[in-house]
């Protein structure tokens, strides 16, 4: 539930010692600041049968960011934590975690996540949880935009759990990459039509990533559970789970091997630079993950 839009926005900062640990912790006795801004945002809407100004709650707007450095000894430090429902993040000597702080996305909600990663940082990124799409009141697409930034020798791994479009529901995933010559990333995208028992909605993946100023990248994917020719065999073939895995590193990657070889199911294309996108589909979450892996 929404909160009241009368009442002000509710804020609250917190700094937290920070711990070492491999990867993404900061040295012992360092701070990080992480601050959570809970807000509700209301917007003008002009869908049928709303008068013109007339104010829609039901659509979120929403940002969170992450800037991690490198530091003396390979040691990785998060200067900026910054969280705002229902995107909160938790950090973790594991990873960064992107913690669900509401339902959703519903559709109509505008979602954000921002990643700097600087020259010899190593960053992980992860969700708690499989993120489920529902359907707004007005039939609007919900959308989340990745924007992450790599500098040389940086290291980023973007690794959330699959979206789950439920029946009814539009759902888009917008990322946008630049990788300095020398940065290596990790990406992975699963996307699932429905829930057990569902057709599942609409959801469309859109991916641009640039290496050394270049574009090495440029794909995407727009499925529908309710559309025949999504199904068919020149796109899903029947199945309702399809993902995508991308590795790029700072040297040339070796061609892909027998074993990564096309098939029905999974296909690895070496890109035209240093790097290799794998792509698969499946009938479920676990099988998909396999097959990526």
């Amino acid at each position: 539930m929404l909160p009241d839009p009368a009442s002000p926005p509710a804020t609250a900062e917190q700094s937290a010692d920070g711990t070492g640990s491999a990867g993404c912790g900061a040295r012992a006795g360092e701070f990080a600041r992480h601050r959570i801004t809970a807000s509700t945002s209301v917007v003008a809407a002009a869908g049928a049968g709303e008068r013109p100004g007339q104010l829609a709650r039901n659509r979120v707007s929403a940002s969170a960011s992450i800037v991690a450095v490198g530091g003396p000894g390979g040691v990785t430090r998060l200067p900026v934590l910054a969280s705002q429902v229902p995107l909160v993040l938790r950090r973790t000597p594991e990873a960064v975690y992107v913690v669900g702080g509401a339902a959703g996305p519903i559709g109509g909600d505008e979602l954000g996540l921002r990643i700097s990663v600087g020259a010899g940082a190593f960053l992980r990124v992860r969700t708690a949880a499989a993120s489920i799409a529902l359907p707004g009141p007005d039939g609007l697409e919900s959308v989340l935009r990745l924007l992450v930034s790599v500098e040389p020798g940086g290291h980023l791994e973007y690794l959330p759990e699959p979206v789950v479009v439920s029946s009814g529901a539009r759902h888009a995933t917008i990322v946008s990459v630049s990788l300095d010559e020398g940065a290596s990333l990790l990406l992975r995208d699963e996307l699932l039509l429905g829930r057990h028992g569902e057709d599942g909605g609409a959801g469309r993946t859109v991916l641009r990533v640039d290496y050394a100023g270049r574009p090495l990248l440029r794909h995407s994917l727009e499925v529908s559970g309710a559309d025949p020719v999504s199904l068919g065999p020149a796109m899903l073939s029947g199945h309702r789970a399809v993902g995508t895995l991308l590795r790029v590193n700072g040297c040339p990657v070796e061609p892909p091997t027998s074993s990564c070889s096309a098939t029905t199911e999974v296909a690895a294309l070496q890109l035209a630079g240093p790097g290799v996108l794998v792509t698969a589909v499946a009938h479920d979450a676990v099988t998909l993950r396999q097959r990526l892996s």
